[in-house]
């Protein structure tokens, strides 16, 4: 089967894919225009083989040479057949990742729809969700977003001032978690309010209440609040929430943030299961 080539940064489609590679606000103005993610790597790609959101896939003449790749390419195109497929110069690969050794496998992904409604337009969310007050470092954010799916909340919100939830560093540090949650972003600390309907619990270091004194609160549905890691939670937030505390030796100032949603989280799952 042949596909079709890509051989000059200045291909169309190379450019578009670099826009959705930018950092900060360049980036995101490129996927919510384009209504689409990029997904770098084998792993990523292997999470959404068979999706039909999965649109596009970009490989090389090397990356086909690697079993792992070429058989999600052809498993992808079995299941979706008008899933477009291009093959790269293999020399265009280095402007494409900044990883070291970077597999020769991509994807353009269309954004869910959850991404793409105005915050406006959504009356109410309710269950459990998990809302992330300005965190900054995609890393932390792609952790807990990989942590939310494995403690079962499907629902989180960024607000204004976190990092993108597709942008590449946090898809990778998602590790796919991405396909199993449904994602708001850009939201205000009033439109969070406004729209969450379970009480609210804030993550917070200098709370009187304990977290392993919550059984009541955490067999039912919540919203948990992580704060950006240097300023916590918003005073507004943390206004119509209860602020909770892990305890932790005193010795330590603090956890970082996404190991405090990990503790939280599964906490909760602990409650709710014993």
């Amino acid at each position: 089967m042949s596909f079709d080539l890509i051989t000059s940064k200045e291909n169309l489609l190379f450019k578009e894919i670099r826009n959705l590679q930018a950092t900060g606000s360049k980036g995101q103005k490129a996927r919510l225009a384009g209504g689409q993610a990029l997904l770098e790597g084998i792993h990523l790609v292997q999470t959404w083989v068979g999706d039909p959101a999965l649109k596009t896939l970009l490989t090389s003449e090397l990356g086909l040479k690697n079993v792992e790749i070429s058989q999600a390419v052809y498993e992808h195109i079995e299941i979706c057949p008008d899933t477009k497929v291009y093959q790269l110069d293999s020399a265009l690969w280095d402007l494409l990742s900044d990883l070291v050794n970077a597999p020769h496998i991509a994807g353009l992904l269309d954004l869910p729809k959850s991404c793409l409604t105005p915050p406006q337009s959504i009356a109410t969310l309710e269950g459990d969700v998990v809302i992330l007050d300005r965190i900054q470092d995609a890393g932390n954010v792609g952790s807990i977003l990989r942590t939310a799916a494995a403690a079962g909340f499907t629902q989180v919100i960024a607000t204004t001032g976190c990092a993108h939830l597709w942008s590449s560093k946090v898809l990778r540090a998602g590790m796919g978690a991405h396909r199993l949650l449904d994602l708001y972003e850009g939201w205000s600390n009033q439109q969070a309010l406004s729209a969450v309907t379970a009480p609210m619990l804030a993550a917070t270091a200098d709370a009187e209440q304990e977290l392993f004194s919550l059984k009541k609160d955490l067999i039912h549905p919540v919203a948990w609040i992580m704060g950006s890691e240097g300023q916590g939670v918003s005073e507004d937030l943390l206004a119509q929430a209860k602020g909770v505390s892990i305890p932790i030796d005193p010795r330590v100032e603090s956890l970082n943030v996404s190991t405090a949603a990990a503790v939280c989280l599964f906490e909760t799952m602990r409650v709710r299961r014993s």
